[in-house]
């Protein structure tokens, strides 16, 4: 019925915890697994060669002189599922008791055309105060890192915040959530414009608003996700990452602007103002 899709990039020790909590925590156990390992030297191959069979996975291991990235690497995954829904999750995930259960009830509720996401936990590691979809708590209230994390403190803590209400949004938290495969491939999929990252979650979800997509947070399904806490415990990228994200987003803020003539606006949650976007409209069909 589902199918998990990861796409991961150096990040083993966290992708090994998001593996075991959903295996340890979905309501479908059984569910298949579809990783997409892209250009890793930190033992992330290795692992899944020696572990795949154990945990059940479809893994592809690429070596691409230009990366696909996360979305890139998600539409990868997207085209391997078999399954009637698709579950993407981020390799720094860490689920909560039948996550997956309460997105596909949501679902059920809402029916086609809709896409559901998982509240999200988060340390606060950019100095945030708040974020669309995401409840910012401080660094040290589970722990910020992998070896650290108090699973069943957040596992309580999940379970105390899970209540059983939805809303419509209108921009995602990062491409993750659950959606029928059919409306993925509807939907066209991330744009590779955008790739390896930055601005391709508000293009998708944006293209989702003009095809009369329903982006819906559900507080019943909680997710804690460390926030690229992986990229920042590697060597190599020390000191680094910042500056990564803040020219990934210059250069494909431009990229944004070529391909849709004006940049978003946004109202005081963060989301997307689809009404102030009337010029979108002439788009409608030329682009995925």
């Amino acid at each position: 019925m589902i199918s998990h899709c990861i796409s991961t990039h150096n990040n083993l020790p966290y992708l090994k915890l998001a593996i075991q909590s959903v295996k340890e925590n979905s309501y479908y156990k059984d569910a298949p697994f579809i990783i997409h390992a892209e250009n890793c030297n930190d033992g992330t191959d290795e692992w899944l060669k020696e572990n795949g069979e154990k945990y059940d996975l479809e893994f592809y291991i690429d070596k691409n002189e230009t990366p696909l990235g996360i979305g890139g690497g998600m539409n990868f995954c997207a085209d391997k599922v078999k399954t009637k829904y698709i579950n993407f999750l981020h390799s720094d995930f860490y689920v909560s008791k039948d996550w997956d259960l309460k997105l596909l009830e949501v679902h059920k509720k809402h029916g086609g055309k809709s896409w559901i996401f998982s509240q999200r936990i988060q340390p606060n590691i950019f100095n945030e105060l708040s974020r669309p979809g995401t409840l910012i708590v401080p660094i040290d209230e589970f722990g910020g890192y992998y070896d650290g994390f108090d699973q069943e403190y957040f596992l309580e803590y999940a379970q105390a915040l899970s209540e059983s209400n939805d809303f419509e949004v209108s921009l995602g938290e990062g491409v993750s959530g659950l959606i029928l495969k059919e409306d993925w491939d509807y939907i066209g999929g991330n744009d590779p414009l955008f790739a390896p990252a930055s601005w391709d979650d508000k293009d998708i979800f944006l293209r989702c608003l003009l095809k009369d997509f329903k982006l819906v947070l559900t507080t019943s399904s909680v997710v804690w996700h460390f926030g690229a806490r992986g990229s920042h415990r590697l060597e190599e990228n020390e000191g680094k990452t910042s500056q990564r994200q803040i020219e990934a987003e210059r250069k494909n803020s431009q990229k944004w602007l070529t391909k849709w003539n004006q940049f978003p606006t946004f109202n005081q949650n963060g989301m997307i103002k689809k009404d102030n976007m009337s010029i979108l409209d002439s788009y409608k069909g030329e682009h995925k």
